[in-house]
């Protein structure tokens, strides 16, 4: 059976002694320093702003977004760390956490969730806006606008480090993967996520806010992430992605929690299109 080599990755880019930087680390980073250009940017596009509710003024600025992003970081690694610990670890790891429960820390061993770091994000959005005064609606809708950033790249260093790799499959761009102890050709589904969970659903909500004006609709943009994510992470955990280690008989770990998130995205839909927010304008 043919099948392309995977690329000799090293996941360390740089070791210094004890000092290793990860690929896996620099995707966290670039994820955050380019949704964080992303909203400055759009800040900055003055017709997003023009007509209700914010009548040529958005409601955070600059600042804001450079602070708000210090809390987010602190959400994603905790929220990551903690949901790996609770969706995954605690339920197919048992007796490695039980043995060591120190090991609930140690975010270096591996071990990181999306759907809790996406938890941990919006407690973040949550309490600055608190802190701030802000409309934590609004303010969602910029993060969400951001976040396919950070799971392209998010996604991208899972491909670097051999990982959550695919079923077994014959199509011509299969790979085998040298952590697969069975060496068989697989779908690189992490490429799958980076380019749906990253590539179409940034230009999906893109098109949203520059053609059809959908941040003057709080929540609408938070709505279609959610529910824009759910379902690509869903379709590739089903169908492309081996989770056998991660199963709840019929359905994955992974794909279950995606579907949650369409209750989620529901919420935000109705909110969206029933509800009249509070003024977004900054006096």
């Amino acid at each position: 059976m043919l099948a392309l080599q995977f690329p000799d990755f090293d996941p360390v880019l740089i070791q210094i002694g004890p000092l290793a930087i990860r690929w896996y680390a620099l995707a966290y980073i670039a994820g955050l320093l380019g949704g964080w250009w992303y909203i400055l940017r759009l800040l900055k596009t003055q017709y997003l702003w023009d007509g209700p509710p914010f009548n040529g003024k958005p409601q955070v600025t600059a600042d804001h977004i450079g602070d708000l992003f210090v809390w987010a970081a602190l959400g994603v690694i905790l929220g990551g760390r903690l949901g790996y610990v609770l969706f995954y670890g605690l339920i197919y790891e048992w007796d490695h956490f039980a043995e060591a429960p120190w090991r609930v820390f140690a975010a270096w061993e591996g071990g990181m969730s999306f759907h809790g770091g996406a938890i941990g994000v919006v407690l973040a959005i949550v309490f600055f806006a608190r802190a701030k005064k802000l409309d934590m609606v609004a303010l969602g809708d910029l993060v969400a606008v951001a976040a396919p950033i950070g799971l392209f790249f998010g996604r991208i260093a899972n491909f670097v480090n051999g990982e959550l790799w695919g079923k077994v499959s014959t199509v011509p761009w299969a790979m085998v993967f040298p952590s697969d102890e069975k060496q068989l050709p697989r779908h690189p589904s992490q490429l799958y996520e980076a380019a749906l969970e990253g590539l179409v659903l940034f230009i999906i909500l893109h098109v949203m806010i520059h053609r059809f004006n959908a941040l003057r609709r709080p929540g609408l943009v938070i709505a279609v992430f959610w529910a824009g994510y759910g379902l690509f992470r869903f379709l590739v955990e089903e169908f492309f992605r081996e989770n056998s280690h991660q199963s709840l008989g019929i359905i994955s770990m992974g794909a279950l929690l995606s579907l949650a998130m369409f209750a989620f995205a529901a919420v935000f839909f109705w909110y969206s299109l029933y509800r009249k927010g509070p003024a977004l304008q900054t006096q």
